[in-house]
């Protein structure tokens, strides 16, 4: 399949049929997980800060951190001096390290229930994120919505998400416009754009809502409850 980690779990939801009304155009959503549906960017700082030095990078200071929501994967490497060779072991380091703090995590406000009311009015919900699928699971259990998702999968590469994105779509056989992607991110929107599928970038995750209409998305998104206007 080429999805790298993969948990599924197609219970009962996902094969009987669902009650649709206000059908959007999207048969299938895929939404990123670290500051989309969960709050992860306070619990990133702490990680890597505790981590840094074993790197000999420098810590992210708090009044750092909406400077660099402006820049692109690409310019935080260069202005941290974090050597491009370093990104897999950081990030494999730092997942591990989330998931002794991941009861404590706490989901996007409003994410529940948008997720909750938009997965009445689509197909197949999943997850495409560079965590691990251990993390998402165990935080979508504790949060009671883990049945409203098909898959979660992991790509352990930052840049990777384009050809993940194009093997989903060719694993529920959609076209490129019956799916949309999700996410905060900067790298989630260019990952879109080179699968050629449409996507939202939601403002209130990791970069900053000006380089991410910089970035034209199909949509942009200021808060969870405006998926239902936007995207249906």
């Amino acid at each position: 399949m080429g999805l790298g980690e993969v948990v599924t779990d197609f219970g009962s939801q996902s094969r009987s049929p669902r009650r649709k009304f206000l059908l959007m155009k999207y048969r299938a959503l895929i939404f990123d997980f670290d500051g989309t549906i969960a709050d992860t960017l306070s619990e990133s700082r702490r990680i890597f800060n505790e981590i840094a030095p074993d790197y000999g990078i420098r810590h992210v200071e708090e009044h750092e951190v909406a400077g660099l929501r402006h820049l692109s994967l690409k310019e935080i490497l260069s202005e941290l001096k974090i050597p491009k060779r370093r990104v897999p072991s950081i990030i494999a380091r730092g997942t591990g390290m989330m998931r002794a703090n991941i009861d404590r995590l706490q989901l996007i406000d409003g994410m529940k229930e948008a997720l909750t009311n938009l997965r009445n009015r689509t197909d197949s919900f999943g997850i495409l994120t560079s965590n691990t699928t251990a993390n998402v699971d165990i935080f979508l259990r504790n949060h009671s919505i883990r049945d409203l998702f098909e898959f979660v999968s992991s790509t352990s590469k930052l840049t990777g998400k384009a050809r993940h994105l194009r093997a989903i779509r060719k694993t529920f056989s959609l076209t490129n416009n019956e799916m949309l992607y999700i996410g905060d991110e900067l790298r989630d929107v260019k990952a879109a754009q080179k699968a050629k599928i449409p996507h939202a970038a939601v403002s209130w995750g990791f970069n900053s809502r000006e380089s991410l209409a910089a970035a034209k998305p199909t949509y942009l998104i200021d808060h969870p409850e405006e998926f239902l206007h936007n995207i249906t």
